[in-house]
């Protein structure tokens, strides 16, 4: 049986020809003469040839010109057995009965175009405006919700309560101080190092191995503190060097590198699977309220352990607090397959297929190369992604702001105002108007995203920010700022920036979100994370070393200076576009 050889450029060709041989046909039909119980012959090719196709592959050509050459069966009998098998070629069986004539028939080429014109659905302004506010998966996105919730006041509480009680065992910050910065350096190191384990894992095992690593973490530390509670301790450096200590910071750093990894999985990668990372509007509701759980969840936390710690020994807090570690553990795994599980099982991370020309030697071969040069390895990965990112001046402007150690809510701002001999409940209050202004922001970002756009509502926020603070740094160098009224203006201008800073925090999040893909996620955010640890300790050196209260105005000039930075660098990427960042946005109102 042979087949003549046919040559077809496009489907309008092939399809005039059918006309043609119809027409001129005496029967106007198409015979393909194939016995019907008769199998083709399998023909066993080297597999690069057909790159290992699989019996499920499917296979869509279009507009590609098809050469069908004079081939016998009895050739591809000949040929068969002289190649041996690499991998399997799926056997095709040709029915005759769909092959059958009198059930063919073909479109006219009008009608196509018609039916595929009228196929194709086009939605008005307001559905597609409704289908981006609507998340992808709403009942998964929710179950996310509750885990969140539960996940957040137990590490919101504990990033308090340790300094808290640490700090009531001797007067000195010294240890609080060596904690942070062990803390810090753990980051750092192994921040990309955890990213791409994350990235190659399964999402839900690999979240929920960490979150038990961290709780584990934290109970040990409670031990630890409260071990050191029943040890007399005579000095500082004594107690630095107890083996409880090191035990203690050992903990420390892996609960806040597990914290920092379980962070990173939901704002950058969880998130976006569950909202859709084609509904904008839904995106950034959806970041928005991440980011009201995790400032709730603090006030709520420090709160709670704040009012045990002024009524109940540390110790007793410790334990309550180790209690309620444990009771949170099982209701965020639970609530974490339980949102794998209403969203259609979109968190699996979905494995590459392995065929049979792939050799797995690399995975099964003894390991030669030292944790060390892994670790470094999987460092200069991260940095090389990082790096190598579209949307990299968005993510620098977010690293930037982490210079602003003094113009923000923290350790130095409280310090300063404690010197000036204001009252602690102007500086607590202080600390939590700046808390609510950051979850008034959660809300204000929501509608930028609606009115400018994703990009032009970053540009807002940073502006906005940059505006106040330097306002802020203006009424400081008047010289009034050692009088009560100017102090509170001082105070009452930085607590409104935090309606900038937050509100670029959400929609920066987004943006990175939205130009790097999903299987990077992890790597890319946790390096960041790394990066901006980096720049603290950058900030904290320089504070170190100008620890004179009259050196405060230099660190506001600098904090300052950051954030200008960070806006200006934004706002010349949104004014220089690349084609990379026009494709990846096309959505937005800019472009």
């Amino acid at each position: 049986m042979a087949i003549a050889a046919t040559t077809t450029s496009s489907f309008i060709h092939f399809h005039q020809f059918s006309q043609t041989s119809l027409l001129s046909s005496s029967s106007s039909r198409i015979r393909y003469r194939f016995t019907s119980s008769r199998w083709l012959k399998k023909v066993n090719y080297p597999c690069h040839r057909f790159a290992c196709f699989s019996s499920s592959s499917r296979c869509s050509i279009t507009n590609t010109d098809i050469h069908v050459d004079h081939v016998t069966m009895d050739e591809a009998e000949g040929t068969s057995s002289a190649v041996e098998p690499e991998c399997p070629v799926p056997i095709v069986k040709l029915n005759s009965d769909i092959l059958k004539t009198e059930s063919l028939n073909l479109l006219t080429e009008a009608t196509f175009v018609d039916t595929l014109l009228t196929a194709l659905p086009v939605l008005s302004a307001e559905e597609q405006h409704a289908l981006a506010a609507t998340p992808a998966h709403p009942d998964g996105l929710h179950a996310f919700y509750a885990s969140c919730i539960a996940a957040n006041i137990v590490e919101q509480l504990w990033n308090f309560a340790w300094p808290s009680a640490i700090a009531l065992i001797h007067p000195s910050l010294l240890p609080v101080a060596v904690m942070g910065f062990f803390t810090k350096v753990a980051i750092i190191v192994g921040g990309p190092l955890v990213g791409k384990v994350m990235d190659h894992a399964p999402r839900v095992s690999g979240y929920n191995c960490l979150t038990i690593i961290q709780a584990i973490a934290q109970l040990l530390s409670a031990v630890m503190i409260i071990h050191a509670y029943s040890v007399p301790h005579n000095s500082v450096s004594t107690l630095l060097l107890r083996p409880w200590f090191a035990v203690l910071v050992s903990a420390g750093s892996i609960e806040r590198l597990c914290g920092v990894a379980l962070g990173v999985a939901n704002e950058r990668d969880w998130v976006v699977l569950l909202a859709g990372v084609n509904r904008p509007i839904a995106l950034a509701q959806a970041n928005a309220f991440l980011n009201r759980i995790d400032l709730m969840s603090e006030i709520v936390g420090t709160s709670l352990f704040g009012v045990l710690l002024s009524k109940f020994h540390p110790v007793t807090c410790l334990r309550v607090a180790a209690g309620l570690i444990l009771g949170l553990l099982p209701v965020t795994i639970v609530f974490t397959l339980l949102a794998n599980k209403l969203s259609t099982g979109v968190l699996d991370r979905h494995k590459p297929p392995q065929t049979c020309c792939t050799t797995f030697s690399e995975d099964f071969a003894p390991d030669t190369d030292s944790i060390v040069v892994k670790g470094l390895e999987a460092i200069k990965h991260g940095w090389k992604e990082y790096l190598g990112q579209p949307v990299l001046p968005a993510s620098l402007a977010c690293v930037l702001l982490y210079f602003n150690i003094v113009l923000a809510p923290g350790n130095l701002m409280t310090a300063f105002l404690t010197q000036r001999g204001l009252s602690p409940s102007i500086v607590g209050g202080f600390s939590t108007m700046c808390a609510f202004m950051g979850v008034a922001a959660t809300f204000v970002s929501s509608t930028l995203v609606k009115q400018f756009g994703i990009l032009k509502a970053g540009a807002v926020g940073l502006v906005f920010q940059a505006l106040l603070l330097s306002m802020a740094v203006a009424v400081y160098w008047c010289g009034s700022i050692f009088h009560q009224n100017p102090l509170l203006v001082f105070l009452s201008l930085i607590i409104l920036s935090r309606l900038g800073h937050m509100s670029y925090h959400v929609v920066g999040a987004q943006i990175i979100q939205t130009g790097i893909p999903s299987s990077k996620a992890n790597i890319i955010g946790t390096t960041e994370v790394a990066v901006a640890s980096f720049a603290e300790c950058i900030m904290l050196g320089v504070a170190i070393i100008a620890n004179d209260p009259s050196h405060f105005g230099v660190l506001a000039i600098l904090s300052l200076l950051s954030v200008v930075g960070a806006a200006w660098m934004f706002c010349r990427w949104l004014l220089n576009p690349t084609d990379e960042q026009k494709v990846l946005f096309a959505y937005d109102p800019q472009f």
